[in-house]
Formats: C-alpha cells, structure tokens, sequence
C-alpha cells in the first residue's frame, strides 16, 4: 500500500513538473501578443530562449521574461496559501483571500491610484499602499477576533467576511468617485501580469520564497491542527502561537503577489483542493505540490487570456483564473469524496 502511495504522488509530481514546463512554453509560444503579423513555434521559442534564434524573437521572449516570472511566483504564493489557511480553518472553502486580505489589498491600490502625490510615481504608490493596507487588514481582523486571550477559527472567519464587506464598500466608494481613475482601478482589481516591472519582481520574489519555506516547515503542524485544536494540544503542539505565525506568512505572501499584479482569484482554492483529492490531506506532500501546480495553472490562464477573444485585446487573467476555477471548484463540491481529508 505504501508502495501504491509513492508511486502515486511521483507519477502526479512528474505530471505537474511536465505541465508547468509546457506552461512556459505556451507562454513564450503565442508571441503573436506583441506583433499581431508574427507566430513562433516551439522551435523557435526555444532557440530564443538558447540565445540562438533571431534578433526580433530573442527580444519578444525578454519581454515576456517578465510575465512569465511574475506568474510562476503569484501562481505558487497564492496556492500555497490556500492550502495553509485551508488547514488552519479545517474547511476545503478557505481561500488566501478569506480574511479579506483582497479587499485590503484593492483598498490600497484604490487611494493610490487616486490620491496621487507629486513627488512619488503612481507606479510605487500603488503597489506599497496596496501592501501596506492588505498587512493591516490582517491585523485588524485578528484584534478583533481575540477574545479571553484566544482566536477561534469561526470568530476569524466571521470578523475577516465582516472587515472584507466594509472595505469592499469603501473601494466601491472611492471607484465611484474616481473619475478618469477608474479603468486603472477596474482592471487592477481583474489582475494583470504585465503590471510587474523587473524591480518590483525583485522584491516580491524573495518574500514569496522564504515565507512559502518557512510556511513548509509548518506543515506537520498543520497537519495536528487540521485534527482540532484540542487533538492538536493533546500532540504539543502551541496552537495560538502557529495559527498567528501561518496567518503572518500567508499575509506576507499574499501581499507581496497581489500589490504588483491585483487580485487573482481561485488559485488557492481550486488547486490545493484538487491536491487533496488525488493525494490526500498530508500537507507534507500537498505544500510543495501546490506550489509547482498553482504556477503552472496561473501560466496557463495567462496564455488563455491572449488568446481566448483577441480582438478585445488581452483579457485581465483574473477573468480566466474565475471561469476555469468556478466550474471546477462547483463540479469537486458536487462530488466530494471522502480523501479530500474532512468529513
């Protein structure tokens, strides 16, 4: 049986490794984006990638370089989030944004797109106020969650889906009153990964990668915590204080994905719980995982989201991660099996 188990998870981390390098392919492969008279095939891509292919290739691939990184790194932050916060709330519907983290996060963006300061570029402003905001929101949530010395899961979750409404009508406020602001908000909120310059990615990257590793160290513990706290205790585990510490990491990373490239939605919902499905709740194997197949998802809606209608130009990828993730996500709720890890 634990034969059948490794081979297993190595037959499904083979496939993901396969389809996120496809992944990256498909997003060099189409670079028709930037010359609409221009396609390249795989050949070509690749010889641009060797530094052997033309002058014209070699330069479209470095300025799809960008995206491309930028994706593999919000894909896999984002998914690993969700499988964290699905492990500390014991609830398959938890998501990165369940605090209302996005709602923070749009905030930010909002008032910087809109308050502008003269001697600081937009192009800073939004992405900092946006990460400042989305760690308060945070914050604020778990203050007002903390009752005789504790955090319960339930209060969290009811004091985030509190504080996410309140910020959701303050961004619909300050998108009300925008003016000529408004398409930079709209679209910031969908998600794009062209946003990102190399600088900004520079420092996103960093965050992303020591909080997602710190993140699975903890996944024994997470593990404990997904029997109940009380079962949890009883395996010494300090609840309150590994509950706050994934809560902090998980709001580092989220921040640090969102700022530069807007809300990206059901990644870590949908793919954490495809995870857990196919292999179980161990999230000693699941954390890892869901890094490599959240940035391969992510890659793949990118490249849907320049070719699905374009004649309209490049849809915003959050529209794509949403009416791939939905479907999926209602079709694994209509069939829920009993290896997904909760009853």
């Amino acid at each position: 049986m634990a034969a059948r188990n490794t081979k297993k998870k190595l037959t499904i981390l083979a496939a993901v490794a396969v389809l996120i390098v496809l992944a990256v392919f498909c997003s060099f492969l189409n670079m028709s984006w930037v010359s609409q008279s221009v396609s390249y095939s795989f050949g070509d891509v690749w010889a641009a990638l060797t530094g052997n292919g033309t002058w014209a290739s070699e330069i479209i691939v470095k300025n799809n370089a960008r995206r491309v990184a930028i994706g593999i790194f919000v894909g896999a932050g984002l998914a690993i989030c969700g499988t964290a916060m699905q492990a500390v709330f014991r609830n398959p519907l938890a998501s990165p944004y369940i605090l209302g983290l996005s709602s923070g996060a749009s905030l930010g963006a909002a008032i910087g797109m809109i308050f502008t300061v003269s001697v600081i570029s937009a192009a800073i402003i939004t992405p900092l106020l946006a990460f400042i905001t989305c760690f308060l929101t945070m914050l604020l949530v778990y203050s007002m969650a903390r009752a005789g010395g504790g955090v319960r899961t339930e209060t969290l979750i009811l004091a985030g889906v509190a504080v996410s409404a309140l910020l959701s009508a303050l961004v619909s406020f300050l998108t009300f009153i925008s003016g000529d602001k408004l398409e930079g908000i709209v679209f910031w909120s969908m998600g794009n990964l062209a946003n990102a310059a190399w600088e900004e990615i520079a420092f996103a990257v960093p965050i992303i990668l020591f909080c997602s590793l710190l993140l699975i160290t903890q996944s024994k513990k997470l593990n404990a915590l997904m029997l109940g706290d009380a079962h949890a205790m009883d395996l010494g585990i300090d609840v309150k204080n590994t509950r706050l510490l994934v809560l902090i990491l998980t709001t580092f990373i989220v921040a640090a994905a969102v700022s530069f490239v807007g809300v990206i939605g059901f990644i870590g919902l949908v793919i954490p719980h495809i995870l857990r499905i196919l292999l179980g709740p161990d999230n000693r194997v699941i954390m890892p995982l869901s890094m490599v197949a959240g940035a391969a998802f992510v890659l793949i809606c990118d490249y849907l989201a320049h070719v699905v209608a374009p004649n309209y130009g490049t849809l915003p990828i959050g529209v794509i991660t949403a009416l791939i993730g939905a479907p999926i996500f209602i079709f694994l709720l209509l069939n829920r099996r009993k290896e997904v890890g909760w009853n």
